[in-house]
């Protein structure tokens, strides 16, 4: 399993790298939401490890919008300290999809895992191709194509790409783009401006139609051909 662990705590995050890597598993970790944030949005994980009690961006907000901005659908464990009923309620509400009470079993961990994976599994789709109007992108081969026509980007593009599509026609907030690029370490320069440039050369240049449009003062969506201005 390629494995995305969100946990500031560093002998906790110690152990499950000492427990998980041996057994094969790939893992990638963050300290804090954002950094979690900016890694669930860049790259493809089996299943996502996340503690609530996070510096930043606490877990409940960064599965809210893992869910709900981006769209992003991959099994999120949730590890907390605590273990009232308000709380799990809270963790599954956010889209949560399995609750773990520290200190917990890391032999428990990993079945857990494993099932979360099993399951998710059986439950997507063939096809895994993003559409929205005769824009199209496949995140697994990173090709994207408008009218059938090849389109291409560069790694930044593709992931801006990925998200405005998953969250399309919604908006989604400059913050929220800066934070999937550069999480905490944004550029000085309007450098998302940019690269929402070159993406807009690139899908929208070549065509009748502009489809990427800027919301001043919040942020980027893509709308229909024919939808209003």
């Amino acid at each position: 399993m390629r494995i995305l662990i969100v946990e500031d705590h560093p002998d906790i995050l110690a152990n499950l790298y000492g427990f998980l890597e041996p057994k094969g598993h790939v893992l990638d970790s963050a300290r804090n939401g954002y950094a979690g944030l900016a890694l669930a949005s860049e790259n493809d994980y089996d299943v996502i490890v996340l503690d609530i009690g996070l510096p930043g961006l606490n877990g409940i907000e960064l599965c809210q919008k893992l869910r709900g901005e981006l769209a992003i659908r991959t099994p999120v464990l949730m590890l907390t300290a605590r273990d009232s009923l308000s709380d799990k309620v809270a963790g599954f509400d956010s889209g949560a999809d399995d609750y773990l009470v520290k200190p917990f079993s890391l032999v428990e961990l990993d079945v857990r895992l494993k099932a979360l994976v099993r399951r998710s599994e059986g439950m997507q789709a063939v096809s895994h191709k993003l559409r929205f109007g005769d824009l199209e992108f496949d995140p697994d081969t990173q090709e994207a194509t408008r009218q059938g026509v090849r389109i291409a980007l560069t790694k930044t593009g593709y992931t801006l790409l990925r998200i405005l599509m998953t969250a399309a026609p919604r908006i989604v907030p400059r913050e929220t783009l800066e934070h999937a690029l550069w999480g905490e370490d944004r550029p000085d320069s309007d450098a998302l401006r940019t690269h929402i440039h070159a993406l807009r050369q690139a899908i929208d240049k070549p065509f009748d139609h502009a489809m990427l449009r800027t919301v001043a003062g919040v942020g980027y969506r893509l709308v229909l051909p024919d939808a209003a201005v």
